[in-house]
Order: C-alpha cells, then sequence, then structure tokens
C-alpha cells in the first residue's frame, strides 16, 4: 500500500497536471466572479391545489381556483462575469421566458439584469447589470487544450447552495448528447453538477474558464457523475457576437444532410468514407437549391476545406458569415460513374432552430399495418408493391417504390439508426432505390438483395409522408448485410 502511494505520488508530480495539495488557490480566485441568478416566471402559480370533493361541481371548482392566491415562480441558476463592466454568461434557459432577473454577486450585491441576447442552438444568453463600479471577472482559457484526465472545477449555486465549488477531471471532449443542437459538442466531466450549477463555470487549474455546465445526464433528475459543460471556444464566438451585434448569425446552406459511411463509401466507389450527402433540399429558393445542388450530392469540400461529415459540414458552414460566396466541390451520380463537380454558393442566414439542417424527423408518426402479417422479406422488412389504397394510406400518391409494411424487431435492420438516433427504417417507408438500383416491384427489389452476401454495405433511398409539414420528405438509409 505504502508503495502503491509513493508510485501515485511520483507519477503525478512527473506531470504537468499534478494533484494540487488544495484547491483553495483556483478556487479564492475565481469566486468573486461567480454569481447566482433568480429568475422570475412570466405566469403566476398558486400557493395551494385545491382538491375537489366528490360531487363538487365544476363552476364551483373554477370559482375557488381564481380565489386562490398566487405568486410568481422562480428558477434558480449561475453564471459569471466575464467582464468589468458586468456582463454575464450563463445559460439561455435559465433565463428563456422570464419577467424579471436578479443577480446577486460573491459580495452580497444584487442587482437587476437585463439580457443583452441569447443564442439558443447553443443554450447561452448574456446578461448585463449596471454596479456603477468595475466587477471581478474571470478569462475564458482554450478548450481545445484541453486532455481527458485534467482537473476541473464546477462552480455555481446548486440547489440554491452559493458558492459551491466541486472538483473532478475531463471524462472525455467533443460529447454529443441527445437532443443537442448542431452546435453542441460537450466537455464531459465527473466534477459534480447538479440543478443550479447551470450557466456556472467549468474551470481548469488556472482559474480559466473552459466550459460553462449546461447539462447532467441522470434518471433521478440530481447528480449521477456524468456532466456536460459547452466549450469556452463555442462560448466565447458567441458572446463576441452577442455583444458586437446582440445576436449570432450564421451561414446558411438550407439542405437535410447525413453522413457518408462506410456503405455508402462503398456502393458510390468513394475513396474513403467522409463527406455529407444531401437528403433533402425543401426550399427550392434555399442557398444550395439556387447554386443547383441536388438531392443525393455528396459534398466533399467546402470553402477550399475538406468535409469530414454532416456535423462537420454544419460546423464549416456556420463559421462562414451569411451572404457571403464560397466554392463547394461534390459528387454527382451519373448513370455508372460519379462525376467531381464545383459550384459557388452565396450563403444565407441560419433561421431559428425551429428548423435545424440535420432532419430530426421527430414529427413522424408509425402508422397501423392493416391485416395480419405477412412472410418475413430481405433485410427482416415485409415490403408490398404501391397500389392506390397503401399511396392513399400513407398518403404516397404521385410516388414509386415498394412500402414497407412491418420490421421485424428481431432483424438487424431494427437497430439501424439515423444520425439523430432514431430508427432509420418505419412502416410506410417507401423504399426507392436499392444501391443505386430503382425498385419498384418486389421482384426487382429480391433480385437485388439476393446478390448481397454479409458484409455487403447497402445504401437505400427512401421517401415518406411528415404529417406535421404535410409533405414528402427523403432519407437515405446506411447498413451493413449480416
Amino acid at each position: 500500500m505504502v508503495i502503491a502511494a509513493a508510485m501515485f505520488a511520483a507519477l503525478a508530480s512527473a506531470q504537468n497536471g499534478a494533484v494540487p495539495p488544495s484547491f483553495s488557490g483556483v478556487a479564492r480566485s475565481v469566486e468573486p466572479a461567480v454569481v447566482s441568478i433568480e429568475a422570475k416566471g412570466k405566469l403566476a402559480q398558486p400557493v395551494t391545489a385545491a382538491t375537489p370533493q366528490p360531487g363538487t361541481d365544476e363552476d364551483v371548482m373554477d370559482f375557488f381556483r381564481r380565489q386562490m392566491p398566487k405568486r410568481p415562480s422562480y428558477s434558480l441558476g449561475s453564471g459569471f462575469i466575464v467582464n468589468k463592466m458586468g456582463y454575464i454568461v450563463t445559460n439561455y434557459h435559465v433565463v428563456d421566458d422570464t419577467a424579471a432577473i436578479t443577480v446577486k454577486l460573491d459580495s452580497g450585491e444584487e442587482y437587476a439584469a437585463k439580457i443583452v441576447g441569447v443564442d439558443p442552438e447553443t443554450d447561452i444568453a448574456v446578461l448585463k447589470v449596471d454596479a456603477g463600479h468595475d466587477l471581478p471577472f474571470v478569462k475564458f482559457g482554450d478548450s481545445d487544450k484541453l486532455e481527458v484526465g485534467d482537473w476541473v472545477l464546477a462552480m455555481g449555486s446548486p440547489f440554491g447552495l452559493a458558492k459551491s465549488v466541486s472538483a473532478g477531471i475531463i471524462s472525455q471532449t467533443q460529447r454529443d448528447t441527445p437532443g443537442a443542437s448542431a452546435f453542441q459538442r460537450f466537455i464531459q466531466t465527473d466534477a459534480v453538477i447538479n440543478p443550479g450549477n447551470s450557466g456556472g463555470p467549468l474551470v481548469n487549474m488556472s482559474g480559466e474558464v473552459i466550459g460553462v455546465n449546461s447539462q447532467i445526464a441522470t434518471q433521478t433528475g440530481e447528480f449521477s457523475g456524468v456532466g456536460f459543460a459547452l466549450p469556452s471556444a463555442e462560448t466565447q464566438k458567441v458572446y463576441d457576437q452577442i455583444i458586437a451585434d446582440g445576436r449570432v448569425r450564421r451561414g446558411y446552406l438550407g439542405a437535410y444532410l447525413d453522413t457518408v459511411k462506410s456503405e455508402f463509401a462503398k456502393v458510390y466507389g468513394l475513396p474513403r468514407p467522409h463527406g455529407a450527402f444531401i437528403t433533402d433540399i425543401r426550399d427550392k429558393q434555399s442557398p444550395a437549391a439556387l447554386a443547383g445542388l441536388k438531392t443525393g450530392d455528396i459534398i466533399m469540400e467546402f470553402n477550399g476545406q475538406p468535409v469530414d461529415s454532416a456535423q462537420d459540414l454544419i460546423a464549416k458552414v456556420s463559421m462562414v458569415a451569411p451572404d457571403r460566396s464560397v466554392n463547394v466541390v461534390y459528387y454527382r451520380e451519373n448513370g455508372a460513374a460519379v462525376d467531381r463537380l464545383t459550384t459557388t454558393v452565396k450563403l444565407g442566414e441560419r433561421p431559428s432552430p425551429a428548423r435545424i439542417d440535420i432532419d430530426d424527423n421527430t414529427s413522424r408518426r408509425t402508422l397501423p399495418v392493416d391485416g395480419s402479417k405477412p412472410a418475413e422479406k430481405p433485410f427482416g422488412l415485409t415490403l408490398a408493391e404501391l397500389t392506390p389504397v397503401l399511396s392513399a394510406t400513407y398518403k404516397l400518391d404521385g410516388q414509386k417504390g415498394l412500402v414497407i409494411r412491418d420490421v421485424n424487431m428481431a432483424s438487424y435492420v431494427a437497430d439501424v439508426r439515423l444520425s439523430t438516433g432514431e430508427s432509420a427504417l418505419r412502416i410506410g417507408d417507401l423504399i426507392e432505390r436499392l444501391n443505386r438500383q430503382d425498385v419498384t416491384t418486389l421482384a426487382a427489389f429480391q433480385a437485388a438483395a439476393a446478390k448481397l452476401k454479409p458484409g455487403d454495405p447497402v445504401v437505400l433511398h427512401i421517401a415518406y409522408y411528415n404529417p406535421a409539414l404535410q409533405t414528402i420528405q427523403r432519407k437515405i438509409v446506411q447498413f451493413t448485410v449480416k
């Protein structure tokens, strides 16, 4: 035990990030700039809930509800001062839909704060308080230099407990989380983060902010060892734009995208799986459409830089100012060949988060299957040729292909996911093409599928009806035969 402790001490002292004897120095340097935020909601809530008695008339209950005293609703969060003039960074969700915001400083001073600007895409908001004197502030560090295992401190007001500090390490960088936007690639940490920590700083051992505490992964609503912070590199870009313009402006291509995986690369003869292919262009006046790009095109280079994935392309597009023109290199299918083409795109401005570049399909619903379940078909899919009845049932009028009537949940295709994490194949989907071949009959599909063996790539072009948008949309599904 003594030997092990000595070895650990020697290893720690030999590294730049050695375990400090205390975190107190870092905490003392940062605490004066950390604030507690109380946001007053716009809607009042009743002080007590009325309990109806058996047989009580609803009109009587409604009268009592109107007479019940109400009080404002409040939410608590954290933030940190980044400028001596009183500019504060916090999470957007801390101050969203609020009537008034109060900021309490480490010194005990309290000030009303106003919102300078927000960015829902990254969940960042910038506030301003007028203290009448210079305020202590912290500086942004370089989150791009972080390494897994580095020590960090999470600071803020969990459960309203101001001036709380927890220590941990960087568990991972560039982490995706469910529901995150294309601009949220989080730092994962095991430093304790709880409700109320939102918007507080994650700091390195130099006392620099390298992240904004934003989310926790939990099944109970409280800390379970996994917290997420937006990296300072992205936070500072958002902050600088909000200070300069009051809002964040991002370039916009206007195309729905997905990532080229190994199956797609093999089917289309690409040297390696990289790039982003266009699954749909819904607005015919979008920058992509006006530049001549089409569904199925594979974007390989953007503004002179190679494109690794759909997320990479979205990030590259967003970093270019709207209205600028950029060169795009893409591949387009031309019969048996794939042509390499170029075009110039004049970017637009990315719209509100209600519209995103990667189609999440969250508004889709599974339509019922009538009749008994037919026999299992290739890939575990039960397919049917498109008839007038099926066209009407699945709202696929004017389309050509094979309708998915059922998906065998025991088959491997049931586990295929889109880049958004949802099931790739659903009842009501219309398969239009299989590995670059049109399939409008069961015989054509079965013949093409019969040629495939385990390990072969599969690329399906699929159309489906989106009831929320009341229109036909498209996607491309990639998997490997097993």
